[in-house]
């Protein structure tokens, strides 16, 4: 529920454009240096197969109503095609797009569009997910949504700002997860002993992930300059954010999405056991809640592993039909990140599993 609540927000505030596309614009109106415009695209006005650079593609000359920006309500016309484009779109009456609006050195309008516009349909997914939870969850999918909510804040308002400050992302991102866990745990699973068994697992599997992840960063010399946004921050704000820590920082926060589930389940199956079974000895309960948990291990390990190789399926076809051998393509940074990441975040869970287990005994024998 989390991963794809973070896929969603994600999707809404990093509009990446799929290529550029020029024309001269109607207006003659003074505009800001740059503009951004929205723009609904009313009419194709030409369409055909052009060849630039030797390559041949498709060419649309474009008729669109400003909806948004100074030119609102005024009709523009943009040719798409025309230079050489690795991701060109073919656009159709209706789309909605976003406009980049400029001069250029003689003073003419120029007008790129950068992207469609995706508001709408991210908006009906998230209803969608919102009436789900509440009509399948009731109250405690309602309250779940609380938490998550205050999650996100936690993370805007406390960790991106202070790390973007420069403040150590390793440290931020721990006292950001102290706020979080109770947060989440208890407005999602109620105020109980079952619940504050899982937050003390959660901490200390956390703490445990955070320190095998900084060995490992460091023992496998991992930089945290691998990504395309890495290197945009780093050179829009120079030696101010610690890229490594960065990393160790993602690793802890990414775990902790998944502990969630399977700490809670781990102490409500002990607390379940002891219930069937006053009298059972703890040696027995320890053994039965784990036979349990070993079956979560598996599931939950595998979720993790299928996340990740989903969000990096693009990197995971370096390793089809490359004529570089395997030892040499599991050294790049690129491919040493997503294992580092992948392997701890599941020694992570695995360890969950027998911490929450071995405290809910103890705290049910103590009870009893």
């Amino acid at each position: 529920m989390k991963k794809l609540l973070f896929i969603i927000i994600l999707l809404f505030f990093c509009l990446l454009p799929p290529g550029f596309v020029r024309a001269q614009g109607e207006s003659g109106e003074q505009s800001p240096k740059e503009e951004t415009l929205e723009a609904t695209i009313t009419n194709i006005l030409e369409e055909k197969e052009i060849e630039v650079m030797e390559k041949k593609q498709l060419f649309q000359k474009l008729e669109l109503l400003v909806t948004k920006g100074s030119l609102k309500d005024k009709k523009i016309v943009i040719e798409n095609g025309n230079l050489p484009l690795a991701n060109l779109q073919k656009f159709k009456t209706g789309d909605e797009v976003i406009v980049s609006y400029g001069k250029d050195f003689e003073g003419k309008d120029n007008f790129y569009i950068t992207d469609y516009i995706r508001r709408n349909s991210l908006f009906w997914l998230f209803a969608i997910f919102i009436i789900l939870v509440v009509v399948i969850g009731k109250w405690r999918g309602l309250t779940s949504l609380l938490g998550l909510v205050l999650s996100f804040g936690v993370i805007f308002v406390f960790i991106l700002p202070n790390v973007a400050k420069g403040v150590d992302p390793v440290q931020t991102a721990i006292l950001g997860a102290c706020f979080m866990i109770p947060l989440t745990f208890y407005l999602s699973h109620g105020f109980n002993k079952k619940t504050t068994i899982a937050v003390l697992g959660t901490v200390i599997t956390l703490i445990i992930t955070g320190i095998l992840a900084n060995i490992f960063v460091e023992v496998t010399k991992l930089t945290g300059f691998v990504s395309e946004e890495a290197g945009f921050l780093q050179s829009y704000k120079p030696d101010l954010i610690n890229m490594k820590g960065l990393l160790l920082a993602g690793i802890i926060i990414g775990v902790l999405g998944v502990l969630d589930d399977i700490t809670v389940s781990q102490s409500a199956i002990v607390f379940q056991l002891k219930d069937a079974n006053p009298k059972i000895k703890m040696a027995e309960l320890y053994q039965r809640a784990m036979n349990v948990g070993q079956d979560h291990i598996a599931s939950m390990v595998n979720t993790l592993v299928l996340v990740y190789a989903g969000a990096a399926l693009p990197l995971l076809l370096i390793f089809i039909n490359n004529p570089r051998p395997f030892s040499e393509i599991i050294n790049y940074e690129i491919i040493a990140d997503e294992v580092v990441r992948t392997l701890v975040g599941s020694i992570g869970l695995t360890l969950a599993v027998p911490i929450t287990t071995v405290i809910a005994v103890l705290v049910t024998e103590h009870k009893s």
